[in-house]
C-alpha cells in the first residue's frame, strides 16, 4: 500500500516534469526526421520560456485567466519565427548544422538575458501571477487508485503534450506530408526526383520543430520555474534531444523517453520518500536526468539509427 501512495504522489509531478520535454521531443522529431539535425532546440526553449514569461506580465491583467493559454501560442509562435535562422543557416547557406544549432542556443540565452536586465532592470523576471494551477479531471479522479495517480491535482498541459504525441505520430506516419517529410529526411535526391521540395519541407520541419520547442520552453515556465532568468532552461533541451535518439527518432518513442527524463527529474523532488532512495545523497538525485542523458546521447541505451540523410544538406543535382 505504501508503493501505491508514493507513486500516487509521484505521478502529476512525473507529468508535468515530462511535458516540456515531451514538446520539444516532438519538435527535434519532425525537424530531424527532414534531415536536419537541430541541436539548438535549447535555445528555441529559452526564447519560448522568455516570450511566454513576458506576454504574461505583460497582459495578465488583460486576458485573466486565459493568459497562459495565449502565453503558450505566442511562445510558441516566437519560437517558430527565431527557428528560421537555423533553417536558413541549415537549409539554404548549407552551414554546418550543428554550428548553427549551438550558434542558436548562445543567441537565444544573450537576447533573452539582456531583454530582462533592459525591461526588468535584474538577471531575472518577476514572478507571473497567472501561471498554469494544477486541476483535477471530474470523474476520473474519482476512480480507486488511478484516478489519484493520473487525474487529480494534475496539469492539463501534461495531457495536450502527449495528444500533441499521437497527433505527430499521426501526421508522419499516416498523411502525405508526412511520407513527404521522412523521404526527404532519407533519400532527398529521390524526394526531389518526385517532385518533392526538399528545401520546402525542411524549413516546414524546422519551423514545426521551433514552434514546438517554444510550447516546451513556455509550459516549464508557466508551470514550473513561474519567471526568466538565464538559468531556467538549463539542459532541458538537451534532454529533449536525448529523448528524440532514445526514442529511435519516433514520436511515440520520443513521448516514452520525454516520461522517462521526466521521472529522473521528479526523483529530485520525492525520492526521499522512497525508502530505497532516502540515504542518497540529494545531489546524486539532482545529477541523474543529466547522466542518463549522457547515456543515451552515447548511445548505451539500445542502438538508434537516424535518419539517412540527417545533417547532410542537399545539392540539387549531387548524387
Amino acid at each position: 500500500m505504501q508503493i501505491i501512495d508514493l507513486l500516487q504522489s509521484m505521478m502529476p509531478m512525473v507529468l508535468f516534469y515530462s511535458a516540456p520535454l515531451i514538446f520539444t521531443a516532438i519538435g527535434g522529431v519532425f525537424s530531424e526526421r527532414s534531415g536536419v539535425v537541430n541541436i539548438g532546440l535549447e535555445g528555441l526553449m529559452v526564447m519560448g520560456a522568455f516570450s511566454g514569461i513576458v506576454f504574461n506580465l505583460s497582459f495578465a491583467e488583460m486576458f485573466g485567466t486565459l493568459t497562459p493559454w495565449l502565453s503558450l501560442l505566442v511562445a510558441g509562435l516566437v519560437s517558430g519565427i527565431f527557428s528560421i535562422m537555423h533553417a536558413v543557416a541549415a537549409v539554404t547557406l548549407r552551414a554546418n548544422q550543428v554550428v548553427s544549432g549551438v550558434a542558436i542556443n548562445m543567441i537565444a540565452l544573450g537576447v533573452g538575458v539582456f531583454l530582462t536586465r533592459e525591461w526588468y532592470g535584474s538577471g531575472q523576471t518577476n514572478s507571473i501571477t497567472q501561471p498554469f494551477y494544477t486541476r483535477s479531471v471530474r470523474f476520473l479522479s474519482d476512480i480507486p487508485i488511478i484516478g489519484e495517480m493520473f487525474f487529480s491535482g494534475i496539469y492539463y498541459i501534461a495531457y495536450i503534450a502527449i495528444l500533441f504525441a499521437i497527433l505527430a505520430w499521426f501526421i508522419l506516419y499516416k498523411t502525405p506530408f508526412g511520407l513527404r517529410l521522412r523521404s526527404v529526411g532519407e533519400h532527398p535526391m529521390a524526394a526531389d526526383t518526385n517532385g518533392i521540395s526538399v528545401t520546402k519541407i525542411r524549413y516546414v520541419a524546422v519551423i514545426i520543430s521551433g514552434f514546438l520547442a517554444g510550447l516546451g520552453g513556455a509550459t516549464y515556465a508557466l508551470t514550473i520555474s513561474l519567471n526568466f532568468g538565464g538559468a531556467t532552461i538549463s539542459g532541458q533541451g538537451f534532454m529533449s534531444l536525448a529523448a528524440v535518439i532514445f526514442g529511435k527518432w519516433h514520436p511515440l518513442g520520443a513521448m516514452g523517453a520525454a516520461i522517462f527524463f521526466g521521472f529522473a527529474q521528479s526523483l529530485s523532488v520525492v525520492g526521499r520518500n522512497f525508502p530505497i532512495l532516502a540515504d542518497v545523497p540529494n545531489v546524486y538525485l539532482i545529477i541523474a536526468p543529466y547522466v542518463l542523458t549522457i547515456l543515451a546521447l552515447a548511445g548505451f541505451i539500445g542502438r538508434a539509427e537516424a535518419p539517412k540523410a540527417n545533417g547532410e544538406p542537399y545539392i540539387k543535382g549531387n548524387r
